[in-house]
């Protein structure tokens, strides 16, 4: 960009966030606004039981196969130009999700919606980088895009809800259309333009990344649908060889997709091991307290989506406090607490008794892990993009969000089979009330020692860079 491009882009990197954020509010929306509508759909379009879940597992596997290769397809081809070609597939597939006229046309479209999320997420994640530079304004940025991101997760689960009675299931999905279209007309006149490197993208690399991903997250799947059985096995296993066969086309490409020089970096590494623990503990924590929440008191889901509310507030307030404490105690600090704060809370939430109640047993351990969530998570973030070359942005934040998508994918599968294992031992049939309080109290000891450990983590790998925090003393 010239000097006077860069400087208006400068005066006006606000109104950039702002438009890139509408478009991942609504991508974390539709992740979780499916959940309300399940039975109405699966009665609408003829799903079996066994089935439905595939609406939301067809738009995980998308979005988490393939955020690596948004990312660097933002690199490639230029970070404006994917975002809204990523935006307009995004539209489209809402479009056609809502007008699914059968449960195959929807599972396609949701893939599609999926592909979308999965270019338009990074590739705004890589635009913010490239308008904020290192420092308390990107620190800022990336707490309010962290924060909403949290806020979507729960307005899915309250608007879900609320959109499929009063107007339709279909709705959750034509909502997003407006929206897209909004962005699409704001996009090239905020929007920085990038003309991409001139590398050729790394086509062997980029399917067997994105065929390892598609097996983990499907082995996964399965772990929490089925526990371990030889489907799953076989899923892992082929995970694992083909990650294999990754690292070396990685390793013989003159261009890769991930070059092993950014590994070099211990605020990336290390930022990415704190979100994918968070992850791990967020979707865990989310499982546990909705079969809790629901199967043991007897929550509807209005009464659900207003309880983790609370999470969703404090969380908030755990990310600009954190974004905050970044600028003046470095991210080691506010990521080691965060976690620390994330242990304090399952351990808390973890005397779940059969007779309790939202105040009694939940609230206080829901207040605090939401600031944990908050502070580990913006945290994490800014290591994982701190000092990356402008080059490899775009590739930087596809790692950070495939780390998230991870993270919160193992979370719900081993937190649900370890409650569900626990609670079924040697019983035949449904397990009682106290024997899934017993099951979800000893996921969340387990989900509270995973949170140790990505403390320990945080404090051994992340280190603020003397120059960062010679830059950052003196932007304060």
């Amino acid at each position: 960009m010239t000097t006077d491009v860069q400087a208006a882009v400068t005066k006006h990197r606000w109104w950039v966030l702002a438009v890139v954020c509408m478009a991942m509010f609504m991508g974390v929306l539709d992740s979780t606004s499916v959940y309300a509508a399940l039975p109405v759909i699966a009665i609408d379009l003829g799903f079996a039981p066994a089935e439905v879940q595939w609406v939301i597992t067809a738009y995980g596997v998308a979005i988490g196969a393939l955020l690596l290769l948004g990312g660097r397809l933002a690199d490639y081809a230029g970070r404006r130009r994917t975002f809204m070609a990523a935006v307009g597939v995004f539209a489209a597939a809402s479009l056609a999700c809502g007008l699914a006229p059968s449960s195959e046309a929807l599972i396609a479209a949701r893939v599609a919606q999926g592909v979308g999320a999965a270019v338009m997420t990074p590739a705004g994640l890589s635009i913010l980088m490239q308008v904020f530079a290192d420092g308390p304004d990107r620190n800022r940025a990336l707490g309010i895009w962290g924060g909403l991101g949290g806020t979507g997760a729960t307005a899915g689960l309250l608007l879900g809800g609320v959109l499929t009675d009063w107007a339709g299931w279909e709705w959750i999905f034509f909502t997003n259309v407006p929206v897209c279209i909004v962005v699409l007309m704001l996009g090239p006149m905020l929007l920085p333009d990038s003309t991409g490197t001139r590398e050729q993208l790394d086509l062997p690399g980029a399917a067997t990344a994105s065929g390892a991903l598609v097996l983990t997250l499907l082995a996964l799947f399965r772990v929490a649908e089925q526990g371990i059985d030889p489907l799953a096995l076989v899923f892992g296993a082929g995970a694992v060889a083909v990650a294999g066969m990754f690292v070396v086309v990685e390793l013989r490409s003159p261009a890769p997709l991930v070059p092993m020089r950014i590994f070099a970096s211990r605020a990336l590494v290390g930022g990415n091991v704190v979100i994918v623990i968070a992850g791990i503990a967020v979707d865990g924590l989310l499982i546990v307290v909705t079969l809790y929440a629901q199967q043991v008191l007897g929550f509807s889901a209005l009464q659900f989506g207003l309880a983790m509310a609370i999470m969703t507030v404090t969380s908030v307030v755990g990310v600009m406090a954190g974004q905050h404490l970044v600028t003046r105690a470095g991210f080691r600090f506010v990521a080691s607490w965060g976690m620390i704060l994330l242990m304090i809370a399952c351990l808390v939430l973890s005397r779940l008794s059969v007779d309790g109640s939202l105040v009694e047993d939940l609230l206080a351990g829901l207040v605090v892990f939401g600031v944990g969530m908050g502070a580990a998570f913006v945290a994490g973030q800014i290591a994982a993009l701190t000092g990356v070359a402008d080059d490899d942005s775009g590739l930087a934040a596809g790692l950070e969000e495939t780390a998230f998508a991870i993270g919160t994918t193992l979370g719900a599968g081993l937190a649900s089979a370890i409650a569900i294992g626990v609670a079924t031992r040697g019983a035949a049939g449904s397990p009682s009330a106290a024997e899934l309080t017993e099951g979800l109290g000893i996921a969340l000891f387990v989900l509270a020692a995973l949170a140790a450990v990505g403390a320990l983590g945080a404090a051994v790998l992340l280190r603020t860079p003397r120059t960062a925090t010679e830059r950052i003393a003196t932007s304060s």
